[in-house]
């Protein structure tokens, strides 16, 4: 199976938190992960969205894959480096 970085949802209802995971793509949302590699919180103001970048590159260069929100806040913090242009 391929292995997804995405959001579980954590908190309660109307107050969302959630954790940056690595998990296959087959798990459940807010089921089994292979390892928490951040936080994202979107109710502060700003947003904070915290990540171990040493724990991303270690999934990104085993082949896993952000989903597109975790991309597009990963291009906020300047830590995912733009695609190649062909």
């Amino acid at each position: 199976m391929a292995i997804k970085i995405r959001l579980t949802r954590r908190g309660r209802k109307k107050k969302p938190f959630y954790r940056v995971v690595a998990a296959n793509s087959g798990a459940a949302r807010d089921g089994k992960f292979l390892e928490i590699l951040g936080t994202y919180d979107p109710l502060k103001d700003p947003a904070e969205f915290k990540v171990d970048s040493s724990k991303v590159d270690k999934w990104l260069s085993l082949g896993a894959e952000p989903t597109d929100t975790v991309r597009s806040l990963l291009k906020k913090v300047s830590h995912l480096p733009e695609p190649a242009q062909q």
